[in-house]
């Protein structure tokens, strides 16, 4: 049966040596992209998530606006936004930033993402900070606990297990999401699907094959989340 996939694979030529190298260096860059958005996003979200719950509107209506606005409106116009306005701005045309990195699709790419997942990240941990039991937060006061005590032992540890079936959520969107990197030029899987598709005249097959590895990444996402939901919220089941 091996073999017999072995030759059916070497007859087409969407799976040769060549072609196979291609979507594994598209694979590499949507792993770097939606990685480094994820953890970059993820450390700007969690002080904008906190700054967000503040009773002071000129602390939560600024990051109120920051993420309407990023909620609200398509990924993709983002990207275009970041990727072709940057380069009518004189002012940063004329600067190191652009020779050196706003030049390269890929960092354009990467604000985008960036800055879309940390809108949805940051109102995730808000709503998880705002529903803390409020038993637990009248208990930490009573034990002379102050605000950054109660946020570091209390607060956050039970909002991140509850934000975590969210986040997930938000993981597997920016994972997808990830696939119109490839209409700003960078070769991810999309893009490498649609490279092998112009040389080979084969869409299904191209494009069948880059679904199917979204498909096994979402679905190892999917397991590793759920592992982790069952490890921490482990003592909310019933006992048997």
């Amino acid at each position: 049966m091996l073999e017999q996939l072995n030759q059916l694979l070497a007859q087409n030529e969407i799976f040769t040596p060549a072609t196979l190298a291609h979507y594994w260096g598209g694979f590499v860059v949507t792993v770097q992209l939606v990685f480094l958005a994820l953890i970059i996003g993820a450390i700007i979200a969690l002080p904008l998530g906190i700054l967000r719950t503040s009773k002071n509107p000129w602390i939560s209506k600024p990051i109120w606006l920051y993420v309407y606005v990023f909620r609200g409106t398509p990924l993709i116009v983002q990207l275009f936004l970041i990727y072709y306005g940057t380069a009518q701005i004189t002012a940063i045309k004329d600067t190191w930033l652009w020779d050196n990195v706003l030049s390269e699709a890929f960092y354009p790419c990467l604000i985008a993402f960036v800055l879309n997942t940390a809108a949805y990240t940051t109102e995730i941990i808000k709503g998880a900070i705002d529903n803390t039991p409020a038993g637990e937060i009248e208990a930490a006061k009573a034990y002379g606990m102050s605000w950054t005590q109660r946020m570091r032992r209390i607060i956050l540890p039970s909002a991140f297990r509850r934000a975590l079936p969210a986040y997930a959520n938000e993981v597997i969107f920016m994972l997808h999401a990830s696939a119109i990197a490839s209409v700003v030029t960078i070769v991810d899987l999309t893009g490498a699907a649609r490279d092998i598709y112009s040389r080979h005249y084969a869409p299904f097959d191209a494009f069948l094959f880059v679904a199917a590895i979204y498909l096994c990444i979402t679905f190892a996402l999917i397991f590793g989340f759920r592992y982790l939901e069952n490890k921490l919220l482990a003592h909310l089941k019933p006992l048997s």
